[in-house]
């Protein structure tokens, strides 16, 4: 297990982990649930096939949800928990990239240990675009007051703002949008990834000038590409060069 690797783990966990408890009759419907609506669909399960796969009664599920919509909104406010958990470290921690880079990769292992999630969300745009709650609202608003508040402060170089919202828009982009269509890739693999590109977006060294390699048309070895001039974008260069 590599350092990163190691990092990786526990994370927001606080206190030494001891071998956790079973889990409670309504995290095991949610569970359940969430194996379904990923499979099946959210339209397409019952609180009838969620009761059959646990062994009781659909008459069991009542006494912990009202209604399939709070069994979903249930799985989606597990991401706010980890959203808040990590707004509230955002609070103690000193500002600047630094911080960030800490923060955004014990964030990535959180959200990667709940991958499925993820997954469901794509899978169920729908049925999310319909459900409208008050609570719900309200956390979205604390989570984003907090990011944006710590990306505009003007005490920080213009250098870490850009640098830490790049990072947190691509994590979340990456996990939150395109997580389905990365599916084929191991999470151990993802969370490596991720972190490698977090790091490279926060980190502090200089932009490194001369030609870009990249791989050649025929799929053989590496080819050229020139750099950049400054101010200068290659669509204007190849409008000027007309």
């Amino acid at each position: 297990m590599n350092e990163r690797t190691k990092r990786g783990s526990g994370r927001f966990a606080g206190p030494t982990e001891h071998a956790e408890p079973a889990p409670s009759t309504r995290e095991r419907i949610l569970d359940i649930a969430l194996d379904l609506f990923i499979e099946k669909g959210f339209d397409k399960s019952s609180l009838r096939e969620i009761a059959e796969k646990l062994g009781f009664s659909k008459a069991a599920i009542y006494y912990h949800f009202a209604s399939k919509d709070d069994i979903l909104m249930a799985l989606h406010m597990r991401l706010h928990e980890i959203g808040r958990r990590a707004v509230e470290k955002l609070g103690q921690m000193p500002a600047g990239a630094d911080s960030w880079a800490a923060l955004l990769d014990e964030l990535v292992a959180e959200m990667l240990a709940h991958r499925k999630i993820f997954v469901m969300h794509d899978r169920n745009r729908s049925a999310f675009e319909q459900l409208h709650r008050r609570e719900h609202d309200g956390v979205h608003e604390e989570i984003d007051d907090e990011i944006r508040h710590a990306i505009g402060d003007p005490s920080l170089p213009p250098t870490d703002r850009v640098r830490m919202a790049c990072a947190v828009g691509g994590v979340f982009t990456t996990l939150v949008v395109y997580g389905d269509l990365l599916r084929d890739v191991p999470t151990a693999e993802l969370e490596e990834l991720m972190h490698d590109a977090v790091g490279d977006l926060l980190a502090r060294r200089p932009r490194r000038p001369g030609p870009v390699a990249r791989p050649s048309p025929a799929g053989g070895g590496t080819v050229a590409r020139p750099a950049r001039r400054a101010g200068i974008s290659p669509r204007s260069a190849r409008r000027s060069a007309k």
